[in-house]
């Protein structure tokens, strides 16, 4: 990965046939493009056979594919770009090992490999001390390592949240000031403004979904960086009394007994987003972290 403007990932494939499906996007009037191609040094052991029509290994839309052939276990990158500026880059795209004398079954879900970019509309906006309100995509810090400072106050936004999802917070104060402990929903700011009130604590929940965990990293002061993952985040220092002065928060898929990969992209964009493969068969190589 090198911008914000694609996501990229590598899959370790065994010899064989694999049928590369793009199943869907959450944009349909302009999906992201899924552009399939080898690893560089693997161009030699792999075919891409491409329909009668087409004459690059590009998906354009749902519901198209190709077939990739591995004479030796190779590395195969599938990419996804968005087709405009600021454009989607949320997809599935799935890659089904087709057996012998077997013509993959598109239909069911538990074939193949699934490839699913679902949180990057997640925004955390935190007021800090001196520097007022900052908003950033997930996985950013807002202060932290580089620049410490007072958190004061924390939101969460996700307007593509699937409705299922209930996601709820809280922030605590040192001193019992009113609000600290109390869940809030999706949306709502939590903390306080130009009071000088640092944070000393936040807990993050999540409900209505087995697929999903936060992953999320704070700072507080005179104290080691916390990092915590789960459905439910608590997040505070030593004593539970040192002020917050550095927060980043995440949304990742979780990883069921079949996953054999996490993310391959590098935490260093703002606005990235995360990719995740999942296995179907016994038999299916690990894909490269």
């Amino acid at each position: 990965m090198t911008n914000e403007t694609e996501q990229q990932k590598n899959l370790s494939l065994d010899r064989g046939l694999f049928f590369i499906n793009y199943k869907s996007a959450d944009d349909s009037v302009s999906p992201p493009r899924v552009i399939v191609a080898p690893a560089q040094g693997h161009e030699r052991r792999m075919e891409i056979i491409l329909h009668p029509d087409a004459t690059e290994p590009i998906l354009y839309s749902p519901n198209s594919g190709l077939v990739v052939r591995i004479n030796t276990p190779a590395t195969l990158q599938v990419q996804v770009r968005p087709t405009r500026p600021g454009g989607s880059r949320s997809a599935i795209v799935r890659v089904e090992q087709i057996q012998a004398g077997r013509i993959p079954d598109a239909a069911s879900s538990g074939n193949g490999v699934g490839l699913h970019v679902a949180t990057e509309g997640l925004k955390v906006l935190g007021h800090v001390a001196g520097r007022g309100d900052i908003v950033v995509g997930p996985d950013a810090w807002i202060a932290g390592p580089a620049a410490p400072s007072r958190v004061e106050g924390v939101a969460l936004e996700w307007p593509d949240k699937p409705a299922s999802i209930d996601i709820r917070y809280a922030v605590q104060f040192a001193n019992g000031q009113t609000g600290s402990g109390k869940m809030v929903p999706l949306g709502t700011y939590a903390g306080t403004r130009g009071r000088a009130l640092p944070l000393t604590g936040v807990v993050l929940e999540m409900s209505g979904t087995d697929e999903l965990k936060f992953v999320a990293e704070a700072g507080f002061l005179n104290a080691p960086t916390l990092r915590a993952v789960g459905k439910r985040v608590v997040l505070s220092g030593p004593t539970s009394r040192e002020p917050l002065v550095g927060i980043r928060i995440g949304i990742e898929r979780s990883a069921p007994a079949e996953v054999v990969a996490t993310s391959a992209i590098p935490r260093k964009s703002a606005g990235s987003a995360r990719v995740r493969v999942f296995r179907s068969q016994q038999r299916q190589a690990g894909a490269a972290r």
